[in-house]
């Protein structure tokens, strides 16, 4: 876009701490502070008090969109054309973020299960039994059980995982479902589909017991899983470290960079996962 063809009215505004190249963004919602002609920068009267050489302090890193009249489709476009998330499918690319790790916090998960009960109330679908599958499925099956204001909780366990991306070559079911699901509609949460394979297996290990039908529930899904579940919140192909299972991964990590007790090489590993460096001393801090 070339700034010079633009009026004071139509130019889009851009934020500090971006590179203004004839395209500008204003934070989604912002009133804007600052004008930009063709020739000069001017800041408002209410960003005086607030500002370094015309730029406003506040440069905290928010979603930005065009903010120039366009239609919302172009939005939506130019908001992928950045690799901001639309939708379940897509995933923010930043930069800054850990190419292997993902730990989303307490209320990032909250946030997945509230959308993932609306969209199955939505669905028409009401489980008379929820079932969370030890261990990643208890956390959000209770917290499931409460968005849908369904007491009915029961569990059951497969295990499966050996290591960091290392599986046995097959799950194995060593605790059965804890409640009595025959001709019952289940609804199945667990916190991620990886292979899918354990999740196959405890769909099947319901069949057998007689549930009338059975819907599954995860907060993540990987591409590789061989199961899709009914409904899921995002998809990655990350390690997803959850805030249920954050020492028990550290320690993986540890044993699996040989470090012997040098945390700076964990948090250099972690590093743009969500963990901070002071949480993770804290938590090797128990094991000492």
């Amino acid at each position: 876009m070339d700034s010079t063809n633009l009026d004071h009215t139509t130019l889009c505004i851009p934020r500090a701490g971006f590179d203004f190249s004839g395209d500008a963004f204003l934070h989604l919602g912002e009133v804007p502070s600052v004008q930009v002609s063709p020739h000069h920068w001017r800041v408002s009267d209410s960003h005086r008090k607030g500002s370094i050489l015309g730029t406003p302090i506040n440069m905290s890193p928010q979603r930005y969109i065009g903010f120039s009249g366009d239609t919302q489709q172009r939005t939506d476009k130019a908001l992928m054309d950045q690799g901001l998330e639309i939708g379940k499918s897509s995933r923010r690319l930043d930069p800054l973020q850990n190419p292997k790790y993902v730990a989303p916090s307490w209320d990032e998960v909250y946030g997945m299960l509230v959308d993932l009960a609306s969209e199955i109330r939505l669905s028409g679908y009401n489980p008379q039994v929820i079932v969370g599958v030890s261990r990643g499925g208890w956390p959000p099956a209770r917290v499931m059980s409460d968005l849908l204001e369904n007491p009915n909780l029961a569990n059951m366990k497969v295990e499966f995982y050996k290591n960091i991306g290392v599986t046995a070559k097959r799950p194995k079911i060593t605790q059965p479902v804890t409640s009595e699901v025959s001709g019952k509609r289940v609804l199945v949460v667990d916190d991620v589909a990886d292979s899918g394979h354990s999740l196959r297996v405890a769909f099947k290990h319901l069949a057998r017991k007689g549930a009338r039908e059975i819907r599954v529930c995860t907060l993540y899904l990987k591409p590789k899983s061989v199961f899709k579940p009914n409904h899921y919140a995002r998809t990655t192909s990350k390690w997803v470290i959850f805030p249920w299972e954050r020492l028990e991964a550290i320690n993986l990590i540890k044993r699996n960079l040989r470090s012997d007790g040098r945390t700076y090489e964990i948090i250099r590993e972690l590093k743009g996962s969500g963990l901070s460096g002071p949480l993770i001393r804290k938590l090797l801090a128990l094991d000492q």
